[in-house]
């Protein structure tokens, strides 16, 4: 007898390795943000899209507060063209990081979305910066 976890078959290897690839060109995760932050290795700039009265009570180190209603060509304008974006909102909950990402695409920028925002931030244990 199988399990409602093994009755629908798993995907083809091939068509495993393409989604997963493609999911991880899609997002980032808090540990591996964490990681290049911490490590001076940031090759990404960290978009919070929340508002700026969230941003001021607590945001990830190194990020920058571009609410998601605000991108347009105009405010992302002083950024290369190559630059990687990285936006985030306050969680699996909130579907801002999404609205950032898409305008980013729709812009033609490089985007990934940082699964987890700040719950998934704090989850791990990291601390946020907070400018109250």
């Amino acid at each position: 007898m199988s399990s409602v976890v093994s009755r629908i078959p798993a995907a083809s290897v091939d068509i495993a390795k393409a989604h997963f690839a493609h999911l991880l060109s899609l997002e980032t995760d808090c540990w591996d943000t964490h990681f290049a932050i911490s490590n001076n290795r940031q090759d990404f700039v960290l978009l919070d899209v929340r508002s700026l009265v969230l941003f001021k009570q607590g945001h990830l180190p190194n990020a920058i507060n571009l609410p998601h209603k605000n991108i347009n060509s105009e405010t992302i304008q002083t950024y290369p063209n190559e630059t990687l974006f990285v936006v985030y909102c306050a969680g699996p909950h909130c579907n801002g990081a999404d609205k950032a990402a898409l305008k980013l695409a729709e812009l033609g920028r490089p985007v990934k979305k940082l699964i987890g925002g700040v719950t998934g931030w704090l989850d791990e244990g990291f601390e946020l910066v907070t400018e109250e």
